[in-house]
């Protein structure tokens, strides 16, 4: 029986080597489990790209704000919102396809021309089944609306399912997790298991307390090292021991060298003005990165380290975090790119950059903190959201300049 287990897992490990899947990690969180009672959107985005950016499109019928690859595709959107505050993620599955279809990961697409008509979730249901056919997806598309509307799609080429967050039945939790299968596909088939079965755990733990924000969310599960399957956490169990870990091995982490961006969509309360939908972003590798608030209302006036730069096609912020993540994956002979130095992330010594760039994402929240609640009582005022966009961004190569990291290579 182990055997078989052990030729099973090598099959899955040469046929879906690291950076070749979409392997996300996402979840929903309604109204009843977070601290003010809007819901919430996360996908920890798990892919080869590593390079990831945002921009801002005028839709068809919506303007929004898109998750996209850098160098970006045209017409693919990997995570967004928009004005009217219908916002989407996936995840890729992989137990839900039933055909022989060839040409498919067309995922990108689907979300794309989605935040571009649809303002809720009927209108996404009604698109969906307009959709041409093949649809040449295969994914759980993760959902919420302006009007309360939170759940996901497990969509193939010629079908799809809710799976509605706020139903009790199957959710009574007030949340949901979804990784790389489908809760209606084949049992057993799919990818993600264990990362699913740890962001349930830590959840789990926390939702009863009613109090889950975009910052837990990040700090809890975009920078998690919590191993359900080995019941290890490289940041509590190293503190508990005074020792630092070294060498580890990447797998089955929810931050992981594959990682690209996390984001969490932060909707409204039935009755809001759409236009305080905060769509929160970290990219590159969420350990080396800052959290950013940023708004549909400021067109393309988003922060400069978020978007394309001068310099290149991609992000300043993503440039940052992406010269940390290489500190920490620094082997590249053999399978060394399977290994991560630990201690450059997280230490006994509290020098580890996840460490030291926590009072920035902390700087980050408290300069927005009174204007959102200003915002939230008397509308979003973009002349003053783009003096923060513009400070948030100055603020960026000092959080990276003094870290220890940087100071000792």
């Amino acid at each position: 029986m182990r055997h078989n287990i052990f030729i099973a897992l090598l099959i899955c490990y040469i046929c879906f080597p690291q950076g070749v899947v979409d392997a996300c990690t996402s979840a929903i969180f309604t109204g009843k489990v977070t601290a003010d009672g809007r819901p919430l959107l996360w996908k920890h985005r798990d892919t080869g790209e590593e390079n990831n950016r945002i921009e801002f499109f005028e839709g068809e019928k919506h303007a929004f704000l898109a998750l996209v690859n850098s160098p970006a595709q045209d017409g693919e959107a990997w995570a967004g919102t928009n004005g009217a505050g219908f916002s989407i993620m996936n995840t890729a599955s992989y137990n839900i396809k039933d055909d022989d279809v060839k040409e498919m990961d067309k995922e990108a697409v689907l979300m794309f021309k989605a935040l571009g008509v649809c303002a809720d979730l009927a209108e996404f249901e009604r698109f969906l089944d307009e959709y041409p056919r093949p649809m040449r997806v295969e994914a759980n598309f993760g959902v919420i609306d302006a009007k309360g509307g939170a759940a996901y799609y497990e969509v193939n080429n010629t079908a799809w399912t809710k799976i509605d967050a706020n139903d009790p039945k199957i959710a009574p939790d007030g949340f949901l997790v979804s990784t790389n299968f489908s809760y209606t596909g084949r049992f057993g088939e799919g990818m993600g298991y264990i990362r699913y079965q740890t962001a349930r755990e830590i959840v789990s733990r926390r939702a009863p307390h009613g109090d889950i924000t975009p910052h837990w969310i990040f700090d809890n599960l975009s920078r998690s090292f919590y191993h359900s399957l080995q019941e290890i956490d490289l940041t509590k169990d190293r503190l508990a021991s005074g020792r630092d870990f070294g060498w580890v091995v990447d797998q089955d982490y929810i931050p992981r060298r594959i990682t690209s961006a996390s984001v969490v969509i932060q909707g409204v309360k039935q009755g809001e003005n759409p236009e305080m939908t905060i769509l929160w972003a970290v990219l590159g590798y969420p350990p080396a990165g800052v959290a950013v608030p940023l708004w549909v209302k400021a067109g393309a006036h988003q922060p400069a380290v978020m978007l394309k730069s001068d310099a290149s096609e991609n992000a300043a912020a993503c440039d940052l975090a992406l010269a940390l993540k290489r500190k920490t994956f620094s082997l590249k002979r053999g399978n060394g790119d399977r290994y991560m130095n630990f201690a450059t992330v997280f230490n006994a010594s509290g020098t580890g950059y996840m460490q030291e760039l926590a009072p920035a994402e902390a700087a980050v929240r408290s300069l927005f903190r009174d204007a959102v609640a200003n915002w939230r009582e008397n509308g979003l005022d973009t002349d003053a959201l783009r003096s923060l966009n513009r400070e948030v961004s100055g603020m960026f190569p000092g959080f990276y300049q003094t870290l220890t990291v940087n100071q000792s290579n």
